[in-house]
C-alpha cells in the first residue's frame, strides 16, 4: 500500500515506524528537516520536506498515485487543507485527518465527503479520555480495549501475590470461575517478552496477562489473578489542557473530581466549563499544595499536562505521598517503559492510542477494529468472517483446523450479541467477528490472507 504521512511529530513517527515493517511505501512529509533526516536513518521511506498543504508538495510527495493519506501535523487547519487539496486535485482515495480541536468535531456537516474531503476524523484527545476513563472504571487494569461494539473486551492486568490463579496453571483458569463465566488468556508479557500462553502455562507474579472475556464478566476475571481493587470514588487530574478538562468533564457525573492547572487564567476559564469539579490553580510539583488537597487519600493521581517530565515526577511524587494509584500521560516510548510498573502504575501513551485507532482504516481486507499492544509490539484484530465454505479459508472449519502462522492466538468469536471464547470445537460461521493476537507483526500478511475472501483457492 502507498501511504502519505504528513507530519513528522511524535503521531507520525509513530506511523511510520508501526507500518514501515510492513512492506508498505511509506513517504513522509514535513517542514522541519531535522525531523525528516532523522527519520530517514531510522526507517525505510521516503521524505519530502515542505509545507503538507501546498498542492505542490503532495505532488511531489505522491498524492496522486497514494491510496492513503495521513495528515498528522500540529494544525488542524493544514490538515483539513490538505485533505482537501488531495481530494480535489490529486483524487487520493481515503484520508485521514487528526483534530485536535473539539469544535470541528461537534459539527459533522463540515467534515461530510465532499466538502472537506474528510473520510476519517482522529481526536487524539477524544482517544485517551475513553482510554483513561475505562482505566478508572476497571481500577488494576493496565488497559482495557473493546471489540465487536463493546460486546467483549480485553483487559491486561499485573498478576499479583493473592490472585487466586497465580502460581497455577492456565488450564484452570475455568475451574475457579462462577457457573457461566468464561474467559481466555490471550497473551503473557513477562519481564517485557511475550510468552504464547498454552494450557501448561504458569502465571508468575509481575506477569501481564491479557484476557478476553464479556465486558460483563472483566471483574470476575480479574479477581483471579489479583485481589479487587475498591471502586474509584476520588480523581484528581494534574494539568487542565484539552486532556485533563475533557476528562474532568467525562468524570465528575460518577466520581468526586479536581482539577489542578498551573495557569490561573486557565484555570477560572475550565472552572467556567465543569459544574462538579473543583478547580485549583497551582504546580503539580507543589509538595505542600498536595498534602493540603489530602492526597494520600485520593483514589487516582492523573498527571495529564503537556510535559513528559512534569507528568513523571509529579506522579512519582504523589505516589510518596500516599496516593495508592497513579496515571501518568507520556509521549515518549523510552520514558514509558521506563517508569511503568515501577512508582508509575500506569503509563499512557497518546502515539500508541491514536496508532490503534489509525492501523483500523489502514489494515487491508476484512479486518475492522486493529489495538496496538506493549508499544506497537504486538497487535489485538477484530477480523470479519466473509464469504462462505468455498471462497474462505475459515468459515465451516473449527478453530484447530486453521493456518495460523506460529505468534498469533485465537481469544474468542463474537457471533451476534454471544461472545464464544475459542475452545477447539467452535466453528466459525459467515459474518463472525473472530479476535486474532498477534505477538510478531512480520506474520501479519498471512492472518490477512487467512480472513481474505477469495473467489477460489
Amino acid at each position: 500500500m502507498k501511504i502519505l504521512i504528513l507530519g513528522a511529530g511524535q503521531v507520525g513517527s509513530s506511523v511510520a515506524t508501526a507500518l514501515a515493517s510492513e512492506n508498505n511505501d511509506i513517504t513522509i512529509v514535513d517542514a522541519d528537516p531535522v525531523r525528516l533526516r532523522d527519520l530517514s536513518e531510522r526507517l525505510d521511506i521516503r521524505t519530502v520536506q515542505g509545507y503538507a498543504s501546498l498542492p505542490s508538495v503532495l505532488g511531489h510527495a505522491g498524492a496522486e498515485d497514494a491510496d492513503l493519506l495521513i495528515a498528522v501535523t500540529s494544525s488542524d487547519e493544514v490538515n483539513l487543507v490538505a485533505c482537501q487539496v488531495a481530494d480535489a486535485v490529486y483524487r487520493t482515495p481515503t484520508k485521514i485527518a487528526r483534530l485536535r480541536e473539539a469544535e470541528y468535531l461537534k459539527h459533522p456537516e463540515l467534515l461530510a465527503r465532499g466538502r472537506a474531503g474528510v473520510d476519517v476524523a482522529i481526536s487524539p484527545e477524544h482517544l485517551v479520555v475513553s482510554h483513561i476513563r475505562r482505566l478508572i472504571e476497571y481500577p488494576g487494569a493496565l488497559q482495557v480495549l473493546d471489540f465487536a461494539d463493546g460486546r467483549a473486551q480485553l483487559v491486561a492486568v499485573r498478576a499479583l501475590p493473592g490472585g487466586a490463579l497465580v502460581g497455577h496453571q492456565i488450564s484452570e483458569l475455568r475451574q475457579h470461575l462462577p457457573a457461566g463465566v468464561d474467559a481466555r488468556v490471550a497473551a503473557i508479557f513477562r519481564r517485557g517478552r511475550p510468552i504464547k500462553p498454552e494450557g501448561s502455562t504458569t502465571i508468575e507474579i509481575d506477569d501481564e496477562v491479557l484476557f478476553l472475556a464479556d465486558r460483563r464478566n472483566i471483574r470476575t476475571v480479574m479477581s483471579e489473578l489479583r485481589r479487587v481493587d475498591k471502586a474509584l470514588r476520588r480523581v484528581f487530574i494534574a494539568g487542565g489542557g484539552n486532556i485533563g478538562r475533557n476528562l474532568a468533564k467525562a468524570l465528575e457525573n460518577q466520581y468526586s473530581v479536581k482539577v489542578l492547572e498551573r495557569s490561573r487564567d486557565r484555570a477560572k476559564q475550565i472552572a467556567e466549563g465543569l459544574l462538579n469539579s473543583i478547580v485549583l490553580a497551582g504546580d503539580c510539583a507543589d509538595e505542600d499544595l498536595l498534602r493540603e488537597e489530602n492526597i494520600d487519600q485520593t483514589d487516582i493521581y492523573c498527571a495529564v499536562t503537556n510535559d513528559d517530565e512534569a507528568n513523571i515526577l509529579s506522579a512519582m511524587l504523589a505516589k510518596r505521598l500516599g496516593c495508592p494509584r497513579v496515571l501518568a500521560l507520556i509521549n515518549r516510548p523510552a520514558y514509558a517503559e521506563l517508569v511503568e510498573g515501577g512508582s508509575i502504575d500506569i503509563a499512557v501513551s497518546p502515539q500508541q492510542v491514536t496508532l490503534g485507532a489509525l492501523l483500523t482504516y489502514i489494515r487491508q481486507g476484512t479486518m475492522v477494529r486493529v489495538h496496538s499492544l506493549r508499544r506497537g509490539a504486538a497487535e489485538a484484530i477484530e477480523a470479519v468472517a466473509v464469504g462462505d465454505r468455498r471462497t474462505s479459508r475459515v468459515i465451516g472449519r473449527g478453530l484447530d483446523e486453521l493456518a495460523l502462522p506460529s505468534a498469533a492466538t485465537i481469544g474468542g468469536v463474537v457471533r451476534g450479541d454471544k461472545l464464544l471464547i475459542a475452545h477447539h470445537d467452535v466453528v466459525i460461521e459467515p459474518n463472525d467477528h473472530v479476535i486474532v493476537f498477534l505477538m510478531d507483526k512480520r506474520q501479519l500478511p498471512q492472518v490477512e490472507a487467512l480472513f481474505r475472501a477469495d473467489a477460489t483457492w
